[in-house]
């Protein structure tokens, strides 16, 4: 969530934001009522104190015995006053908010300006693609052909975008997400292992609701499924004010995601790629404002050095202002080689939030120097999504006769 001071303040540069974005927001209304909010408080406020004065006068009548019958009166009537305004300012402060969780975050000034993805940009490759003397497959071709991949029987078992992992597949999913864990938690990352079930409250904080609760799977019980471990993780300081000393905090955890997948029928509907259910190992940084920048380079070198031990060749883009995430301030995506499909695919996205999640999330840390609170600076990036290195593993290490290799890393986990 922005600051509304700062949008005040900042009109012009916060309109060119939203243009660069391509949103559409009522600038007008959204000053109107923070405007309206400001002087509802200050009469607030100039009330309380007009209360608190004359409740002292009233106190000292009182005790010398005197008439306080006029003061008592108008106390009546300031108090009428000051309900009205409570009642008043309270309307006013969840218009302003509603309005603000809607708007998406200003991307930073060396964010390329584009409309949609191909305005992103590649910044880097590292390997070099595998050559095959034969055609190389697809995964799920070589996944059927093994019996390691059930796509089939996925779907009978839930339905369309669930498969049934078989055997090594099995087993390789599990290597996987405990190479990733081990990996990050050298680099120095806490382990976690949070619920996989959230609140409203926890999505609301790091920014899926509520603007995209149609992505999300929702309980008979009000919880929701992770769409990923990025929201309890975020959310485990929620409402906490952090010592500076203990920043950064930096967390990985392993977590089962779930999305709806809502308007995207049509899109990779074959394999593993566009699952309603998958895993996938998080990486998340708390850290301070001026932290931040470098923070993301470092975290994104945390994920791609998990394909560098795979020995899987990709590419770094950053994401143009038309392609990035609704609460990105910038965004790299690591995109994995697929000989398979002759083409990058997306294995992880790594993102700054700067303060947007942490407004969202009233999660502070107390600045040693000046002893005032302040925003912490969230960041999150896959590392990795589990079935998709799955997948380049399919694809990269096959072999002539339909089967594939297991990359050296993995050998002390399976």
């Amino acid at each position: 969530m922005l600051d509304i001071r700062w949008i005040s303040d900042n009109q012009e540069s916060f309109k060119k934001a939203m243009k660069n974005r391509g949103v559409e927001v009522n600038v007008p209304e959204l000053l109107f009522l923070y405007e309206a909010k400001k002087k509802a408080q200050a009469n607030f406020d100039q009330l309380r104190a007009h209360q608190n004065s004359t409740s002292k006068e009233i106190a000292k009548l009182q005790k010398e015995k005197k008439d306080a019958s006029v003061f008592l009166k108008e106390m009546q009537e300031v108090a009428a006053k000051i309900k009205d305004l409570q009642a008043k300012d309270s309307n006013l402060e969840d218009q302003l908010k509603q309005n603000l969780l809607v708007i998406p975050n200003v991307p930073q000034d060396d964010v390329p300006v584009a409309g949609d993805v191909t305005g992103n940009k590649e910044i880097k490759k590292w390997g070099e693609p595998p050559t095959f003397n034969f055609k190389p497959r697809q995964h799920w071709e070589i996944g059927e052909k093994l019996g390691i991949l059930d796509f089939e029987r996925g779907v009978k078992i839930a339905g369309a975008r669930f498969t049934l992992y078989r055997g090594i597949a099995a087993k390789l999913e599990r290597a996987l997400i405990n190479f990733m864990l081990e990996e990050h938690t050298k680099a120095g990352y806490e382990e976690v292992l949070p619920p996989f079930l959230v609140n409203a409250a926890s999505l609301l904080g790091t920014g899926q609701l509520p603007k995209f609760e149609a992505d999300l799977f929702k309980t008979t019980t009000n919880h929701y499924l992770v769409p990923t471990a990025e929201v309890p993780v975020t959310n485990i300081y929620r409402d906490e004010i952090l010592n500076r000393e203990k920043l950064p905090v930096k967390m990985c955890a392993y977590t089962p995601c779930f999305r709806s997948e809502a308007g995207s029928y049509g899109q990779d509907v074959k394999g593993l790629i566009r699952q309603h259910q998958f895993n996938k190992v998080e990486l998340v940084q708390l850290v301070t404002p001026e932290k931040s920048i470098q923070a993301l380079e470092n975290l994104t070198q945390d994920a791609e050095n998990i394909l560098q031990k795979l020995n899987l060749s990709y590419r770094v883009v950053v994401l143009c202002t038309g392609d990035m995430g609704f609460g990105s301030a910038k965004t790299y995506d690591i995109e994995v080689w697929l000989p398979g499909q002759n083409t990058y695919r997306e294995i992880s996205s790594c993102t700054n939030f700067c303060d947007f999640q942490a407004r969202r999330l009233n999660l502070r840390y107390k600045d040693a120097a000046t002893k005032k609170n302040q925003y912490v600076h969230t960041l999150n990036g896959s590392g990795l999504a589990v079935g998709r290195t799955l997948v380049a593993i399919l694809e990269n290490y096959q072999k002539p006769d339909g089967s594939f290799d297991i990359p050296k890393a993995l050998n002390p986990y399976l």
